[in-house]
Order: structure tokens, then C-alpha cells, then sequence
């Protein structure tokens, strides 16, 4: 095996999130300052994402040099158009983790600055999956970005329910990954390797229980990674009890790259995988399942956060609808739109959560009376919660309808079974409205009583309110005028393709 300049070009991106994390421990080792060691983590995310457009656009930046793209580095990773805009998104979401994070934990008395150790070795857990073709760097990039998590959500342990969630999450999750391990060996056992590739062809050549068996708890592992409906039972328990930052991590960079990979392996490189009917339609009914099932139960939440945990259920499904029934050009299109546009949603609605929170307080603002009347007391800050919710609804001239347009689209031109799951769609999507606007009405409704929690008077200066009002204008603007993003979206269409034997 050789490792050319040419590869480590093209792994710049999980390079410098890997320094990143050793300089964020080394800052942590010399001297605790919580200021230096959150600019240490966010400069080097930032170095990181503007390594992502120099390995995808070299040949424009020096025209006689030869393109990185695509290209495979070790039989472990692969390096295309697909992983380097997943990699950016991870990138993109764990910078807005961060910056909120630096807004929320500032009040702390407890240690501030482990928290950014952890974004950081999650967010290359989270780029290694991303650029995966291989059950060995799925798996490791899985754990790192796992293990990560386990310590962000317990990171404000003085709280009772932060602790209930860690522990409800670190159990579920390591059972769930003792499942996907246990398939992939079974895959093994029959195949004989573990690449993504060989096993799409080789999956339909000898067809036995063990593949069967086994790609089932695969794909068990994953759909409980990603919340779907029936695995999701974590996820409104763990969003709530983790603190409001830690919970858009959890929404966006945790999800972007497990989905990522899931697409990969199962859309791009091993499509054989979906050549079995019965399979395919037991995936469309997952997703028409988690449709139903996020939106119906995110209809009682009194709790904001629980609320968003549910929604992502159904998000997610819509989602999974797409890839399935979109095709590999026109879904994985969709897909890059769809997850770029719940990301910069997700980022805005945690973010007036995470303002008007404190890590001191023994809990989150994240109950619907908390959010009564914060139009009076803040305006501006209840209209960007007011757009970000109406982007999740699918409202239009918001970016959500964008990737809803998306899902549609698929449906339509799927067959008769695309017009089953377009029912559920609908469905689904008009039950949110309801939950969306009794939110945003609470918005608007007089307060007679003293407010308990309310954000600072200068948020829109802080690094988290700057981060949040970057996401509401890319709602607004991508609602308006969405070609920019499905101009760079195309760049998920430079796929590596595996060489005929």
C-alpha cells in the first residue's frame, strides 16, 4: 500500500479536524481558557471546510494541475464529488454546533473547554463515514462519532435528566452498534469482504440466509443511528435532556454523516442491495412509518426540544423516501438539497433555544411556555425561530419547500407505489402545520407573568446569534432563489465508481 501527495491532499479535510483535535487538547493541557480554546476548535473547522472547496476545485485554482477527484485512498476511504460535500455539511453544522456552544457554556462554572475535544473527534468520526466505502472505516468513523456523543450529552451532569439521557443513549446506541457489528460479520462470513462494492456484486450471485440475516441488522443499525420509526424510541428523551447545543449536533453533523453512508452503500456503490422488491418496499415503509409516526407524536410535545426530536423523525423520513424513489441521479440530488436545508433549519431553531438558555440553569428554556410572548421582548429572535419553523412545515418562499418540492417530485414519477408514499407525505406534513403553528402562535401571545428565561439584549452580536441570523437568511434566500445550492448540490454527481473486474 502507498500513500501519495495526491491522497493526502484529498484527506485534507479529516486531517486537519484530526489536528484540530490534538491541538484543542494541547491548548486544554498548556493553559484552561475557554475564549482561546473554542478559537483554536473554530478556526480549525474553518481551515478544515476551506480545504473541502480546495481539493474539489484544485483544477480551477491552478489550471495546469491535475484534478483530486475522484479518487480512492486505501481500500478504506474514497474521495469524490459525494464524500467532500457531506464532509463540508459535518463541517458546516459542527461549526454551528460550536459557536453555540461558546454562547451557551460561557455562564459555566464547571470545566468549559473538554467540550470542544469532543465536537471536534465527533466531527471527524462524522468525515470518516462520509468517505467511507468499507464496513471498517464505516464502523470506526460510527464509534468515534458515538463515542463523542456519549460525553457531549452528559456534559451538564448536575442535571438529572442529562443523565437519564446518556445513559438511555449510550446503552441503546452501543446495543444498536452490537447488532450493525454482528450483521457485518455475518456478511463477512458469506462474501468475504467488506467492501461496498464487492459485496453489491456479489450480494445477488449467491443469495443465503446469512445475507439476508445480515444485512437486515445492518440496516437495523443504521435506521437506529438515524432515528427511524420503529427505532426511534431514544430520541425525544435524549434531545431533551442534552443541553440545547449538543442537541443541534445531535439533529445535523450526527445525522448528515450516518445517512451519508447509508446512501453510499446502499444507492451508489452496492445497488444491488436494492434489486430485492420485498426489501425496497419494507425501506418505503420505514420511511411512510416515520412520517406518520414523528408527526403524529410531536402533536402533544409541550416541550420545544422534543418536539424538534420528533420532527426529525418524520424529516428523516421523508428523506429515506426520497433516495429510495428518486434514483441515483435525481435522488441523491435531492437528498444533498433536502439534508443542506433541514442542517441550516435545524441550526436556527436550536439556536433561539440555545439563546435563550444557560448551561448555569438547572434546565434548558425548552418548554412552550417559556417561548410566550418572546415576540414582545425580542422580536427579531421570535421571527427567526417563526422562519425556521415555517422552513420544517414546508411553508413556501421558505427553503423547506424547496426540499419538499424534492420529495414530491420523486414520488410523483415513482409509480404507483410513489403515490402511496406521496399519501403519507401529505398526510404528514399537513399534521405538522398544526404543532409548527401552535409554536409560533405562543410567539406572539401576551405574557401576564414574570418570563424566567430571555435572551441577551445583544445576541445578535454573539457568535451563536451571528451563526443564527447566517441560517435565517439562508432559509429566506435559498426559499427565493434556490439554484445556487442545487448548482453545488451537483457535485454529489462526481461519484467514484468501482472498476469492472
Amino acid at each position: 500500500m502507498t500513500i501519495t501527495l495526491e491522497n493526502l491532499q484529498a484527506l485534507l479535510p479529516l486531517l486537519i479536524t484530526c489536528a484540530t483535535t490534538v491541538f484543542v487538547m494541547l491548548a486544554i493541557a498548556i493553559k484552561r481558557n475557554h475564549w482561546w480554546n473554542a478559537t483554536v476548535t473554530v478556526a480549525g473547522l474553518n481551515i478544515a471546510l476551506i480545504s473541502t472547496v480546495y481539493v474539489a476545485f484544485k483544477p480551477y485554482f491552478f489550471p495546469e494541475a491535475a484534478s483530486l477527484l475522484p479518487q480512492t485512498v486505501t481500500p478504506l476511504f474514497v474521495v469524490d464529488g459525494f464524500a467532500l460535500f457531506f464532509s463540508a455539511l459535518t463541517l458546516v453544522a459542527a461549526l454551528g454546533a460550536t459557536t453555540l456552544t461558546n454562547a451557551y457554556i460561557e455562564s459555566s462554572k464547571r470545566n468549559r473547554e473538554e467540550i470542544y475535544l469532543l465536537i471536534s473527534i465527533a466531527t471527524a468520526g462524522g468525515i470518516v463515514m462520509c468517505c467511507a466505502h468499507h464496513m471498517a472505516s464505516l464502523f470506526i468513523g460510527l464509534e468515534m462519532m458515538s463515542v463523542a456523543l456519549y460525553g457531549m450529552v452528559a456534559y451538564t451532569y448536575d442535571r438529572a435528566r442529562s443523565l437519564e439521557a446518556t445513559i438511555k443513549y449510550m446503552v441503546l446506541s452501543a446495543t444498536a452498534s452490537a447488532i450493525m457489528l454482528f450483521g457485518i460479520a455475518l456478511i463477512y462470513a458469506q462474501i468475504g469482504s467488506l467492501a461496498f462494492a464487492e459485496i453489491g456484486a456479489k450480494i445477488t450471485e449467491a443469495p443465503s440466509l446469512l445475507i439476508v440475516v445480515g444485512g437486515m441488522m445492518l440496516v437495523i443499525g443504521l435506521f437506529f443511528k438515524l432515528s427511524l420509526a420503529p427505532f426511534h424510541l431514544w430520541t425525544p428523551d435524549v434531545y431533551e435532556g442534552a443541553p440545547a447545543p449538543v442537541g443541534a449536533f445531535l439533529a445535523t453533523a450526527a445525522k448528515v454523516a450516518v445517512f451519508a453512508v447509508l446512501v453510499r452503500f446502499a444507492i451508489i456503490e452496492s445497488k444491488n442491495v436494492l434489486a430485492s422488491m420485498p426489501f425496497v418496499f419494507t425501506m418505503i415503509a420505514v420511511a411512510c412509518i416515520s412520517m406518520l409516526v414523528g408527526n403524529l407524536l410531536a402533536l402533544k410535545q409541550n416541550n420545544i426540544k422534543r418536539m424538534l426530536g420528533y420532527s426529525s423523525i418524520a424529516h428523516f423520513g421523508y428523506l429515506l423516501l426520497l433516495v429510495l424513489v428518486g434514483g441515483p441521479q435525481f435522488g441523491v440530488e435531492g437528498f444533498a438539497v433536502y439534508l443542506t436545508i433541514y442542517v441550516m433549519t435545524s441550526l436556527a431553531a436550536f439556536g433561539v433555544v440555545t439563546l435563550m438558555s444557560h448551561a448555569k440553569d438547572r434546565r434548558d428554556a425548552d418548554m412552550l411556555n417559556d417561548y410566550r410572548g418572546l415576540f414582545w421582548r425580542r422580536p427579531y429572535l421570535a421571527s427567526i425561530f417563526t422562519l425556521a419553523l415555517f422552513s420544517l412545515a414546508g411553508i413556501p418562499l421558505t427553503a423547506g419547500f424547496i426540499g419538499k418540492f424534492y420529495v414530491v417530485t420523486a414520488a410523483v414519477g415513482a409509480g404507483p407505489w410513489g403515490w402511496i408514499a406521496l399519501a403519507f407525505v401529505v398526510l404528514g406534513s399537513s399534521i405538522s402545520i398544526y404543532f409548527y403553528l401552535r409554536t409560533i402562535i405562543s410567539l406572539f401571545l401576551a405574557k401576564k407573568h414574570m418570563h424566567r428565561f430571555d435572551a441577551e439584549f445583544n445576541w445578535g452580536q454573539r457568535t451563536g446569534g451571528i451563526m443564527v441570523l447566517g441560517a435565517a437568511a439562508f432559509i429566506l434566500i435559498i426559499g427565493i432563489i434556490p439554484n445556487p445550492l442545487m448548482f453545488i448540490a451537483q457535485i454529489t454527481q462526481l461519484i467514484w465508481v468501482a472498476p469492472t473486474p
